[in-house]
């Protein structure tokens, strides 16, 4: 990566020629001078659109030293999601995690983050954000991750001490950050998700704060006064009054941890509003270039690399820089926020749960299907190629194959008998080895064939075609120890499996909340008990 000085100068002194050159040669030295200025204010722009920057021309060593890094993926009991399909010309999306840790491990993050009594304690991913980057860097979705909803988080291995940390069924997704660190937030976005996760990067509350004085003031809109604070002492502390304000360093940490103060006064609420600040981020910094001073970049990317830790692929300036690269490329029309779509749980209060839409807008993700609805018609962007096959199946009445009732959904109890009905589906059609699992249902979106090595590839292969189960739904996973059914709900009686023709459709359900990052008529509603 070229190191050359901002200011443009390239050492030469003065020259021979007219006045005329001279001043055409300034002239020329200026604009490109303005262009690479303008170049580096992108790249660090694009970062800043994650929670970091970077300027690889100031101090890089320095700044590489200010980086923390962690493992990516901690979970060790299923394969990892696969990667998304390159396009017609070669390319691949990104998807990166973007996580905000409430840990009070400093004085400062106690301070800033208040409640003693958990000072040290483990932390909680109370923000979390995944950002998907269309292959073609058309297009960029945001999608929220709610702190309260209930999910599966996989078994984790802390990369420090070793400690192993077991699965756990119905837990807060925030919890993941504190089973061995941010690779188990990933693994758990990928468990839940599908979505391959190429890189996190996690920022505290200190960091959240140096980098918002750096990047300077950002406005926001509240429709009436508001003061986030109640008799007990909860509440973020934010307090405006009606109208348009622009925001930064620790008055930006309010705004982006207000729960008490907006709408319904939940975290749905607040990731409305975290949403709504990056848009407005974003506008300001690209329609105002305020990254062109060297002296703010050099702010900016000492806050940056301080406040940030990355995963091992995004552990130097060259790294972040070449990822920028791709970024800058998403024009702010086309950047698309999301909230992953939920319902409130039926048992435990306060908490919520995915439904079915956000199984749909996962699945708009993974096949790189951009959120906006401006995708130009993919010819065959929905098939999936055929896998390549390595084993022969065996006789379909050798085939053991194993059937899991997974047709419990968030909003529907499991479907009595599944396993059983299809167990003698299967034995009707001449697999005299299909027994049916007694265990516990479990919730799968889609019905699924997973088997564990590639000598029983053939076989579950064999078991999809009978069934009539797409072979995309047929996936080698090391949770398995043979040939394994799971009946999910989208198959939830009958016997004969037909996908649901909705998921066909390409449209961004209403459910998740979409905004445009171009919308600057966004402004949050207060919740009239804490106005002022």
């Amino acid at each position: 990566m070229s190191l050359t000085p901002v200011d443009g100068t390239d050492g030469s002194g003065s020259g021979s020629g007219s006045g005329d050159i001279g001043r055409n040669v300034r002239g020329a030295d200026r604009k490109r001078r303005r262009r690479r200025v303008l170049r580096w204010s992108a790249t660090v722009l694009t970062l800043v659109i994650l929670g970091s920057a970077g300027a690889g021309y100031l101090y890089y060593e320095h700044l590489n030293a200010n980086i923390k890094s962690d493992d990516l993926n901690l979970g060790d009991t299923k394969d990892r999601a696969e990667k998304t399909q390159a396009n017609a010309a070669g390319q691949t999306a990104l998807n990166i995690l973007l996580i905000g840790s409430d840990a009070r491990d400093t004085a400062e993050n106690q301070k800033l983050g208040g409640a003693k009594d958990t000072f040290d304690g483990p932390p909680l991913a109370d923000v979390q954000m995944l950002l998907h980057i269309s292959a073609d860097r058309s297009n960029m979705s945001v999608v929220s991750m709610p702190r309260d909803t209930l999910i599966d988080i996989p078994k984790c291995t802390d990369p420090d001490t070793k400690k192993v940390y077991q699965a756990s069924t119905r837990a807060m997704t925030n919890e993941s950050l504190g089973r061995g660190g941010p690779g188990c937030t990933v693994a758990t976005w990928e468990k839940l998700t599908g979505i391959h996760i190429d890189h996190f990067m996690m920022i505290d509350f200190s960091g959240v704060v140096s980098m918002a004085d750096a990047i300077g003031g950002v406005p926001v809109c509240v429709d009436a006064s508001v003061y986030s604070h109640t008799s007990t002492g909860k509440g973020s502390g934010l307090k405006l009054e009606k109208g348009t304000h622009s925001i930064k360093g620790k008055q930006a940490l309010q705004w982006l941890r207000t729960r008490y103060g907006f709408e319904d006064d939940t975290d749905l609420a607040r990731a409305k509003a975290q949403h709504m600040y990056m848009n407005s981020m974003v506008r300001e910094l690209r329609a105002n270039a305020k990254l062109t001073n060297p002296n703010k970049l050099r702010k900016l990317a000492e806050a940056a690399t301080k406040a940030i830790t990355v995963d091992d692929g995004l552990d130097t300036i060259t790294k972040m820089y070449d990822m920028a690269t791709e970024l800058q490329k998403v024009p702010t029309e086309r950047i698309t926020m999301a909230t992953m779509p939920n319902a409130y749980d039926t048992v435990q209060t306060g908490r919520v749960v995915p439904t079915d839409d956000a199984a749909k807008l996962f699945r708009l993700v993974r096949e790189d299907i951009a959120l906006d609805g401006k995708d130009k018609k993919k010819a065959a962007a929905t098939a999936s190629p055929s896998p390549t096959v390595t084993d022969t199946a065996a006789d379909d009445a050798k085939i053991a194959v194993q059937v899991h009732n997974s047709t419990s959904t968030s909003t529907l109890a499991a479907a009595r008998g599944r396993a059983s009905a299809v167990t003698q589906l299967l034995r009707d059609k001449g697999f005299d080895e299909a027994v049916a699992d007694t265990s516990a249902a479990t919730s799968e979106a889609k019905t699924v064939i997973r088997y564990p090595s590639a000598d029983l590839q053939g076989d579950a292969l064999r078991v999809a075609k009978v069934l009539g189960v797409p072979t995309s739904q047929v996936k080698k996973s090391t949770e398995v120890s043979g040939v394994t059914l799971f009946v999910g709900g989208d198959w939830r009686s009958g016997t004969k499996y037909e996908a649901k023709k909705a998921e066909e459709n390409d449209t961004t359900p209403t459910s998740a909340q979409a905004m445009n990052g171009a919308d600057d008529t966004q402004c949050m509603h207060v919740d009239p008990a804490y106005s002022w």
